[in-house]
């Protein structure tokens, strides 16, 4: 008996049907993220041909990738990008996932950087570059140094780069925030950072779409979660400009230990950030 080959449509609806049997809260979103990348369209142009026929190898490939959804992956890694300020970024298991919560560090530095021709920012443990491009996307003057320590989540920050056509206003450089500043990197108006800031012994109870397949080095902030807020404001402070920022994102209830911190560094507070739930996200401080 022949059969005839389903549409887009039907396999999404399927595939919808698997994500929200799992319990998958976003199983609608998912799915059509999910399918879209296996087509590869954008998530408009699958609407667009939603009636169409997709045959057996792409509902082959659906089938894979809803499989590893349902094993826990996060949808980014399994499409291999994410949207970020606006930005869509490559993002592998080498680097972070680009969270909303992080747009508050990216609004709040644009606003310190108003006004300032031609500034220099260093964005610190930069994974895949998501703080820094997006600064550089809505500030035409700025120029963007992504610092990171690790090899492949440079190779991830330089394909956004290209991605993002900033190669003329964003470069890579391998540095590890727990060292002091490699001697050739220059002066800054701004450090921008997204440090690890979980407390080690907090790790385990993480959600398992975190623990289990995010870069464990790019979480844990030590016994306290706050190692990487100590050297950033001991070590990094030397390559800021007199009278430039340094503005960091923080964990719940962090706030104010990371504002003592730069405080005891020669940090004069400036302000703290809520993000979209009303938790105290990013901290801003001016060197003196």
């Amino acid at each position: 008996m022949f059969l005839l080959p389903k549409t887009y449509n039907e396999i999404y609806l399927e595939s919808r049907k698997k994500l929200k049997a799992a319990r998958v809260s976003e199983y609608s979103l998912e799915a059509r993220i999910i399918l879209s990348a296996a087509a590869n369209k954008t998530t408009e142009e699958f609407i667009r041909d939603a009636r169409l026929y997709a045959g057996t190898e792409y509902e082959e490939k659906v089938e894979a990738l809803i499989r590893r959804r349902l094993k826990g992956e996060p949808v980014a890694y399994i499409t291999g990008e994410w949207e970020f300020y606006g930005i869509p970024l490559k993002v592998t298991k080498d680097v972070l996932i680009p969270r909303a919560d992080t747009e508050a560090l990216v609004s709040t530095a644009i606003e310190l950087l108003k006004g300032r021709e031609e500034a220099r920012v260093l964005d610190l443990c930069s994974g895949s570059g998501c703080i820094g491009l997006a600064i550089a996307k809505e500030l035409p003057s700025v120029r963007v140094v992504l610092a990171d320590n690790s090899e492949e989540a440079l190779r991830v920050c330089r394909a956004n780069i290209l991605r993002s056509r900033l190669t003329s206003r964003a470069t890579c450089v391998k540095a590890d925030i727990r060292e002091n500043p490699p001697g050739l990197i220059g002066m800054f108006d701004i450090i921008v950072c997204n440090p690890p800031y979980i407390p080690s012994s907090d790790i385990e109870g993480l959600d398992p779409q975190v623990r289990d397949y995010e870069p464990r080095e790019a979480l844990d902030g030590g016994a306290d979660g706050l190692d990487f807020y100590r050297h950033l404001a001991s070590k990094w402070r030397r390559v800021l400009k007199p009278g430039a920022f340094a503005a960091v994102e923080c964990g719940i209830g962090q706030a104010q230990e990371v504002r003592n911190i730069l405080a005891q560094n020669n940090f004069i507070y400036y302000k703290t950030v809520k993000d979209l739930q009303g938790i105290d996200r990013v901290v801003a401080a001016k060197l003196v």
